[in-house]
């Protein structure tokens, strides 16, 4: 075989190989997805403690070797499974509400709040993974203190500031407003199972999600807030 067909062979081969390696590396990404969530939802229901690796896999009707092939061990899951989460939110912020928006102050909080409440109401298990070592003032809670929300906060409380100072939001501690919004976006999810029994109200209902939300955008933010939609039915269940 002379080498220009040799080469012309290496490169047919090459490029057969390399769909099949994009659809390898989409499946893992996927698997991993699938993992996390899973993971989210066992550590939401058993805590860390209760939990197990072999009980996140018969959620997925996987063998157990296939989680720890890719997170070794419990407490590498559950930080990995913590920063999926986080990634997704911000993700959704800098698809509404990007750091180099036009929009006015208010509005791009408003829409940063949203978003959360967006992703709370379709992962319930999320606002449930985050109590659970909130209970406990475990290790876990200090590292995602440090690694994940610190940088939120570094996001978020600058701009609450930036707010109150246009008079558009009360004068206390901007914290104690962050941890306010934070409970007012997470009352579906915690409260949802016990709103059924005592209503017959659905969480998941879209007209309850919408009246949920605007309750909260006209409590909170009031006309001035009233620039930009929050799409909360938007808000899906996986």
């Amino acid at each position: 075989m002379d080498m220009a067909k040799s080469a012309k062979l290496k490169s047919t081969v090459e490029g057969r190989r390399r769909p099949r390696k994009r659809a390898e590396q989409q499946r893992s990404l996927e698997t991993r997805g699938a993992i996390l969530d899973a993971a989210i939802a066992e550590f939401a229901e058993r805590g860390f403690e209760g939990a197990s690796i072999r009980a996140i896999a018969d959620r997925l009707g996987l063998q157990h070797p296939l989680i720890t092939y890719h997170y070794r061990s419990k407490d590498i899951l559950w930080r990995a499974a913590a920063e999926h989460a986080f990634v997704q939110i911000r993700a959704g912020w800098d698809t509404s509400a990007p750091e180099n928006s036009d929009l006015p102050l208010l509005i791009r909080l408003r829409e940063e709040y949203a978003t959360l409440f967006r992703y709370t109401v379709a992962f319930p298990e999320f606002h449930r993974f985050m109590r659970q070592e909130a209970f406990t003032n475990s290790p876990r809670l200090k590292w995602v203190a440090e690694t994940v929300l610190a940088p939120l906060l570094g996001r978020l409380i600058p701009q609450i500031v930036a707010v109150q100072k246009q008079g558009l939001l009360p004068a206390v501690d901007p914290i104690l407003f962050h941890y306010m919004m934070v409970s007012l976006t997470a009352t579906l999810s915690g409260f949802g199972p016990e709103m059924r029994v005592t209503s017959g109200l659905s969480a998941e209902n879209a007209k309850v999600i919408e009246a949920y939300w605007s309750l909260v955008d006209e409590t909170v933010f009031g006309k001035h807030g009233r620039g930009k939609p929050a799409r909360v039915n938007e808000a899906g269940k996986r």
